[in-house]
C-alpha cells in the first residue's frame, strides 16, 4: 500500500510518516520546505520526500493521501487530490484507525508541557519493560526518535494537541485519540488563529473529557481554574489531582536547597526524584506522568527510579555548547507562561552567572498580539532580554521593553547576536527562546562566543 503524507516534516506529521513505515507501507511526502531535523529521520528509514506543493507529486496516484492539518484549500496539491477523488485522511484519523486499536492508549494534553510530559511518561513505561509505543511532537533523547510502535499491544502514548485536526476536520486532534487515560496539564487561551477565546477552547477539552471512558482515568491539574470549568461541563471517569495542593492524590514539593530534587507523595507512599530537570513546571510534569503510569501498574518507586535516568526532548532546557563558561541553551517556550516557568526554573539553577534571553515571538498567538501585555511581566526574573522582531510581526515589540532598562528589541539576528555575545561573561547562561528554528541562532551564538573567546567546551 503507498501512503503519500502531504507536510510531511511537521514534527507531528513526519513521526506520523515514520509509524506508516514500520507498518510496511511504501511511504512517501511533500512539504514546502523538506529541512533538517525531520526530513534526516525520514530519509534514513527510506521515506522519499519531495519538495513544494505540487499536482505532480501525486503521480502515480497513492492509495491513500494523510493531509496536515497546515494545509488549506487553495494548495495545488490538495486542489489535485480533491479534483482526482484520491482517497485521504487527517493524521489523527489514520492513527486512530491504524495503530491505536486494540492498545491502552495514555493521551497528554495541556496547553504547555505536552511534549515533555508525554516524554517522561513513554520513558517511565519503557523502564517498567512494557515497550511502549509513542507518537510525540519532538525528539525523545531516551529513544532517539519521535515516534515508534512499540510491542504489539502494547500501551500507546500520543501527545493531544488541541489544534484543529485538518481542512475538512475543524475539531481538534485529540479527540480522535479516545484514550484510557488521559492527562491534563493546563489550560490557558492561545492558538489565537483559531479560537475565539478561553471558553472555545474550554468547551473542545470538554469534548476531549468524553471520549474518556468511565473505567478510564483522568490526571488532572490542581490549580487550573480553567480545567475545573472543563469538569463542570461533564464528567464521566474518575479524576485524579497532581499538583502542590494538600489534599490532592499525587502531591509534590520541591527541595529548597537542590532544584533537581523534589518529593513525591501519594497516598502513604513518598519518593524524592534526583534528575537533571529543574522548575516547577518539570516536577509537575514528572508527577503527572507518574500518576498515568501508575494507572498502568508501575509503582511509584519504579517510576521514580525512571525520572531519575530521564533526558529531557530536544529543544526543552537544552544545552546546545559551551564556550569559556558560557552556556548557551535552546527552549521551545513561547507563551508568556511557557516563557515565565522556563526562566524561573533556570534561574533556580543557575551557580553565580547571569541569566540572559534571547525571545521570537513567532507563534500565530504571538503574531496576532494577543499576549503582547504579558510578554514584559514573562521575562522579569531574567538579568537581561534581547527580542527579536521577526519580518511579519504586526506589531512592534518596543510596548514591551518601554521602561525596562534591561531589555532590548533588534530586527538585525546578526546585530542581536553580537549585543548578546559582547554582554556575556564566564558563569552567563544564554537561553534563546523559539517555536521556531529562530534563523540558526545557537549555532550563530556559539561561533560568536569562540571567535571572541577562542576555545568551545
Amino acid at each position: 500500500m503507498h501512503v503519500h503524507v502531504v507536510g510531511v516534516c511537521g514534527t507531528f506529521m513526519g513521526s506520523l510518516a515514520r509509524l506508516a513505515k514500520m507498518l510496511g507501507y511504501r511511504v512517501t511526502g511533500s512539504d514546502a520546505n523538506v529541512y533538517p531535523p525531520m526530513s534526516l529521520q525520514l530519509e534514513e528509514i527510506g521515506i522519499e520526500l519531495m519538495e513544494g506543493y505540487r499536482p505532480e507529486n501525486l503521480q502515480p496516484a497513492p492509495d491513500l493521501v494523510i493531509v496536515g492539518n497546515a494545509l488549506s484549500r487553495g494548495n495545488p496539491e490538495i486542489e489535485a487530490l480533491l479534483n482526482a477523488k484520491l482517497p485521504y485522511t487527517s493524521g489523527p484519523q489514520w492513527l486512530a484507525e491504524h495503530v491505536l486499536p486494540g492498545r491502552q492508549v495514555l493521551a497528554v494534553a495541556g496547553t504547555h508541557g505536552k511534549t515533555t510530559t508525554a516524554s517522561m511518561l513513554a520513558w517511565i513505561l519503557e523502564a517498567a519493560g512494557l515497550e511502549p509505543g509513542f507518537l510525540i511532537g519532538g525528539v525523545l533523547r531516551n529513544f532517539g526518535c519521535s515516534s515508534r510502535l512499540g510491542k504489539a499491544g502494547a500501551p500507546f502514548v500520543v501527545e493531544a494537541d488541541e489544534y484543529d485536526t485538518a481542512f475538512f476536520d475543524k475539531r481538534s486532534k485529540f479527540v480522535h485519540y479516545r484514550p484510557d487515560v488521559a492527562i491534563l496539564n493546563n489550560l490557558e487561551f492561545d492558538h489565537a488563529d483559531i479560537f475565539t477565546d478561553l471558553a472555545a477552547i474550554e468547551r473542545q477539552f470538554h469534548h476531549f473529557v468524553r471520549t474518556v471512558p468511565g473505567n478510564g482515568d483522568l490526571v488532572v491539574a490542581d490549580d487550573e481554574p480553567a480545567l475545573e470549568r472543563v469538569l463542570a461541563q461533564g464528567c464521566w471517569s474518575p479524576v485524579e489531582r497532581f499538583g502542590q495542593r494538600a489534599g490532592s492524590d499525587w502531591r509534590f514539593a520541591l527541595d529548597p536547597e537542590d532544584s533537581r530534587v523534589f518529593t513525591v507523595m501519594a497516598g502513604d507512599e513518598q519518593q524524592a526524584v534526583h534528575w537533571t530537570m529543574s522548575g516547577r513546571h518539570n516536577a509537575a510534569n514528572g508527577v503527572a506522568a507518574l500518576a498515568a503510569a501508575h494507572r498502568l501498574g508501575v509503582s511509584l518507586a519504579d517510576g521514580c527510579r525512571a525520572l531519575s535516568t530521564f533526558a529531557a526532548p530536544k529543544r526543552r532546557q537544552e544545552v546546545r555548547g559551551e564556550v569559556a563558561g558560557i552556556q548557551v541553551l535552546d527552549d521551545f517556550a513561547h507563551h508568556p507562561t511557557a516563557i515565565a516557568l522556563t526562566l524561573e526554573g533556570l534561574h533556580q539553577d543557575r551557580h553565580g552567572g547571569r541569566l540572559l534571553a534571547i525571545i521570537e515571538p513567532r507563534s500565530n498567538t504571538m503574531r496576532q498580539g494577543t499576549m503582547k501585555s504579558r510578554l514584559a511581566d514573562s521575562t522579569s526574573i531574567a538579568d537581561r532580554v534581547w527580542w527579536y522582531q521577526p519580518p511579519g510581526l504586526d506589531w512592534s515589540l518596543d510596548e514591551v521593553v518601554a521602561g525596562h532598562a534591561a531589555s532590548r528589541v533588534s530586527s538585525d539576528l546578526d546585530a542581536l547576536v553580537g549585543e548578546v555575545v559582547e554582554a556575556a561573561a564566564s558563569g552567563d547562561r544564554i537561553v534563546a527562546m523559539s517555536n521556531g528554528g529562530f534563523g540558526g541562532i545557537h549555532g550563530k551564538l556559539l561561533q560568536a562566543l569562540e571567535a571572541r573567546h577562542g576555545s568551545t567546551q
